[in-house]
């Protein structure tokens, strides 16, 4: 197994994504010794729990406290996302991720930078490359598209083929129409997907928040009022967040090629559209502290129209451990070329994540201490899988949590 190193971020001899298109075998700076650190639950086995949103709330919000103290993570059906949008999303990521190398590289995210192209930000960590990409997006993506190539048009990057319409899912550099009557009827703005879809993300983030926190024990009012930034209009404040497109090409050897390794997210909530390809798989452990613990790989199955939930190092802390953020990571395919589209959310910048004091009963005192996502995520990348650790008070003993 291959194990990360939290001492010493490593800086790999590849500063961007190999064209995986071109190679034939897989390289030695992408062969992973072994990927079998845990056995892999058969599709028979154990399954990440369904909910459905649209079922009476005092069964979902059973079935949530359930799934994130069992799991962390969790599929939902239900959820109000249009499935034409879900289909463009996927559309918008694919053309994204077939335009040529070169193309990709003139949005490379620099190395302090949080937008652009390039490998998964957890690589440092591993002695090994993921067979992988990823473009990121902060913000506009018209705003980030001009940012990224100042000497085009960015209008003219951002039209995609509406994924209604029987042609290839190709995103096009094409010149932008002079006016909107000369648009072909059959192109959508790609900038407009992607806006559409964060604001159904952030809308169903807030639902699933105030849900989660609901489920913990504390009435809709408690939870608005404790955070101050999940309330259903802009004047609470609002979840900050990123939208991560992720690609996983078809590999010549999936035994010896990692998609993404094994992590948590630095996020309150993560909220995952993952295409039609199996390759998530969750962590699952079982039994109490000690010799009788064991974990084990559980595939999540692509579902039609399914959304896939994570709970974050955030939440964690948040619910003082008793909502434990999910170890996730990605295999890749001989076959199938999978993308992925995450929306990972957290509170605003200025804001504390502290155990809400309601959580914090008598003799059980808070677990961690205050952090803003902006201090967590500079932990996270110093020290990685040691992160929550590291912002646990001094007098909480591990076996706490």
């Amino acid at each position: 197994m291959i194990m990360p190193t939290a001492s010493e971020p490593i800086r790999h001899h590849h500063a961007h994504p190999i064209d995986f298109e071109s190679v034939r075998e897989v390289p030695d700076s992408h062969a992973w010794p072994d990927l079998h650190d845990h056995p892999t639950a058969s599709a028979q086995g154990a399954a990440v729990p369904v909910i459905d949103l649209s079922a009476t709330a005092t069964n979902v919000l059973e079935q949530l406290a359930r799934a994130c103290e069992s799991w962390g993570a969790f599929q939902v059906t239900g959820h109000g996302v249009p499935t034409g949008l879900l289909r463009r999303v996927e559309a918008a990521a694919r053309g994204l991720f077939a335009l040529p190398t070169n193309r990709k590289l003139e949005a490379a995210r620099p190395d302090d930078g949080v937008s652009g192209y390039g490998r998964a930000r957890i690589s440092c960590f591993f002695p090994k490359l993921m067979w992988s990409e990823g473009f990121t997006i902060a913000g506009s993506p018209l705003d980030h598209a001009r940012t990224l190539w100042p000497d085009d048009d960015p209008l003219a990057f951002w039209y995609v083929h509406d994924a209604r319409v029987p042609t290839p899912h190709v995103l096009h550099h094409l010149p932008r129409p002079s006016n909107a009557a000369e648009k072909p009827c059959c192109d959508t703005s790609c900038s407009d997907v992607i806006e559409e879809y964060k604001e159904e993300m952030k809308q169903l983030a807030r639902k699933l928040m105030r849900m989660m926190l609901v489920s913990l024990g504390l009435t809709v009012a408690e939870a608005e009022g404790k955070t101050g930034w999940i309330g259903p209009s802009e004047e609470a404040g609002g979840m900050s967040a990123v939208l991560q497109f992720n690609s996983y090409p078809v590999c010549p050897d999936p035994d010896r090629a990692m998609g993404m390794a094994a992590h948590t997210d630095s996020t309150l909530l993560t909220l995952l559209f993952q295409s039609n390809t199996s390759g998530l798989q969750v962590l699952q452990v079982v039994g109490d502290n000690g010799r009788d613990r064991t974990a084990r790989w559980v595939t999540v199955p692509p579902m039609p129209g399914a959304l896939i939930v994570n709970v974050g190092d955030l939440f964690q802390i948040l619910s003082n451990g008793r909502y434990r953020s999910v170890v996730h990571r990605a295999v890749v395919s001989r076959t199938s070329h999978r993308v992925s589209v995450a929306y990972m959310c957290g509170p605003p910048a200025a804001s504390k994540v502290e155990p809400i004091g309601k959580l914090v009963g008598p003799g059980c005192g808070p677990v961690y201490r205050p952090v803003t996502w902006p201090e967590y995520l500079s932990v996270k990348g110093k020290l990685f899988d040691k992160a929550l650790a590291s912002v646990m008070r001094t007098e909480v003993s591990l076996e706490r949590i």
